[in-house]
């Protein structure tokens, strides 16, 4: 057998692994969330299993609107500040997404593809299980959105907490797929390739929400498409043959990050909507589940141990899974305010820089060695990407308003 076949194919054996693992706690939740939902009358009682049982099977109640009540927002009250102070704050959120999600993506290169050290045989120790890695980061996010729900304000919470699980299970998969990305393609290629995600969130929100885009729309994501397509097919001299075979690989984890990861964002956005939830409850909510869900795998699977064994002996890893999480859980919460308070369009912008600025710093540091084509690849994606940004400001110019994107 060929020995670069056998490589290739083993995420795919751990994707359905894992897969398999959630079905053992998703299959029976299901049943006891249909069996409650057709014998609501069962759950009228105050004992702890009745109150669990409503709250993650019926949510609770909506609340009616107090007549002529006027909500304060975030966004209202930043545009009450002087211009001085809105300046400054908006500084402080580029600066706290640029150093959260630089340090994160260098990191997530880091962990998965560099050396920590040489084990008995003198042979180089790499760490290969991405999934202790979400869950970390999982585990983190959750006690922060923890944190932040009880130590601020929060509108009254009405959705099912069963719901929570679906964008949970995307997001895992998502996870999974970008981390074993970063083992058979460079984290410039995870990073462009993500600009490409604009198709699959659009055509996914048309089956979630029934969205439908202006023509523009598809025109940048054609570009951006190509951009990527350029990037991903060029190869320097000094590449090698089995370089070209493992991108096949890199490839299809990276077309699997961004199908679940366009699931999410449309789910949640679609819950949003619904149930009028804020931010740091879907943060509460999606982190809960995640963190069962990857914690049940690693016991399941008998890796916890090994993992944790690998943490322990290898102290470099150790603060780079810390750092790694608390990044994570920071830039959440970073996007978060930078949305609420000003709009999706300048937070696309602080992005886009974000992803430029991880390309370059990335090439930099790990030696990628980049030819003409994947340079002008580059280029392409990142003029789609400001090409999008302007036609959205004149579209809400001529339209005295837009449609609030997602980002992430």
């Amino acid at each position: 057998p060929n020995p670069c076949m056998s490589v290739e194919l083993e995420p795919f054996y751990n994707f359905l692994a894992n897969v398999a693992s959630y079905a053992l706690l998703v299959v029976p939740a299901a049943l006891f969330v249909r069996h409650y939902q057709s014998k609501p009358e069962s759950l009228q009682g105050n004992d702890p299993f009745s109150t669990f049982a409503r709250a993650m099977v019926h949510g609770k109640a909506v609340a009616e609107p107090k007549s002529g009540q006027v909500v304060e927002t975030a966004e209202s009250r930043t545009e009450s500040l002087p211009l001085w102070q809105r300046g400054l704050l908006l500084s402080f959120f580029v600066v706290g997404l640029q150093v959260s999600y630089i340090v994160w993506g260098i990191l997530q290169e880091q962990m998965m593809t560099q050396s920590y050290g040489r084990d008995e045989h003198g042979e180089e120790v790499y760490f290969k299980n991405s999934q202790y890695l979400v869950f970390l980061n999982r585990a983190l996010a959750f006690v922060t959105a923890l944190i932040l729900v009880s130590s601020t304000q929060q509108p009254r919470h009405t959705a099912p907490l069963y719901k929570y699980s679906f964008p949970s299970m995307s997001n895992i998969l998502s996870s999974w797929c970008q981390y074993e990305a970063l083992k058979y393609v460079s984290f410039p290629t995870q990073v462009l390739s993500k600009a490409t995600k604009t198709i699959p969130v659009m055509i996914m929100g048309k089956f979630v929400e029934g969205k439908t885009y202006p023509t523009y729309e598809y025109v940048c994501a054609l570009i951006m498409s190509l951009g990527t397509a350029m990037f991903l097919f060029s190869r320097a001299e000094s590449s090698s043959d089995d370089e070209r075979a493992t991108t096949i690989t890199g490839g299809a984890m990276l077309l699997g990050y961004m199908i679940f990861d366009s699931f999410t964002s449309n789910y949640q956005a679609a819950t949003f909507k619904k149930h009028g939830m804020s931010e740091y409850q879907m943060m509460l909510g999606v982190n809960f589940f995640s963190s069962i869900f990857c914690l049940w795998t690693l016991v399941q699977r008998q890796e916890l141990g090994e993992c944790l064994d690998f943490t322990v002996k290898y102290p470099k890893f150790f603060w780079h899974s810390i750092l790694l999480s608390i990044t994570s859980a920071t830039g959440q919460i970073f996007i978060f305010h930078t949305i609420s308070r000003y709009g999706a369009l300048v937070f696309t912008i602080i992005m886009t820089t974000r992803q430029a600025f991880s390309v370059f710093l990335s090439a930099l540091l790990f030696h990628h060695n980049l030819g003409l084509l994947a340079w002008l690849g580059i280029v392409v994606v990142f003029i789609s990407l400001f090409l999008r940004i302007y036609m959205q400001t004149n579209a809400k110019k001529t339209n005295g308003g837009g449609r609030k994107g997602n980002g992430s």
